[in-house]
């Protein structure tokens, strides 16, 4: 082994176009709408979100992956936030969540939107073991009650490249 690690090895597994264009075709994002791509990667829900009419808010904290999702958003109105997402502080008005985030961090995420009054929805692509159980037992949080939490879509390992070796499905949290 050349000692050099893949994004498998890392855990980043970005889903293709196609893929990306269902979850955010299966959202409830309208034009206008306020919406985080949480772990944005290089943009690709940020694209059909833009397509959407949505005001995106790209949050990434690779360094370069950021710097590349601003250099081919800059003239669509995408905001790019660098940061850790146990980091980051939600928008102070209604928004919604359209992210593939890293399915490490997934329950901290689930923790912070429900923290927070302001979510009208978020579609999380996580692996499926992950989703069920924050499905069946939601983490306590501050607002929790005020949302409900199923699984949606059925995101094959196809969806991916590379594939990860967990099946994935939507996380659907909705007020």
């Amino acid at each position: 082994m050349s000692g050099q690690r893949t994004r498998r090895d890392w855990g980043w597994h970005p889903l293709r176009p196609d893929w990306a264009r269902r979850v955010v075709a299966d959202s409830l994002v309208v034009p206008g709408d306020l919406v985080l791509d949480i772990g944005a990667g290089h943009g690709a829900l940020t694209g059909p979100l833009v397509d959407a009419g949505a005001q995106v808010v790209a949050v990434e904290l690779h360094p370069g992956r950021a710097a590349a999702l601003r250099a081919r958003y800059a003239d669509r109105g995408v905001r790019v936030v660098r940061c850790d997402l146990r980091e980051l502080r939600l928008p102070a008005r209604p928004f919604r969540v359209v992210a593939s985030p890293p399915y490490s961090l997934s329950t901290p995420l689930v923790r912070l939107l429900l923290g927070t009054d302001r979510l009208l929805s978020a579609d999380l692509v996580l692996q499926s073991a992950t989703a069920r159980r924050l499905a069946a037992d939601p983490p306590r949080a501050r607002h929790a009650r005020r949302y409900r939490l199923h699984v949606g879509r059925a995101v094959p390992r196809a969806a991916f490249r590379p594939p990860p070796r967990v099946d994935s499905v939507v996380l659907r949290v909705e007020r």
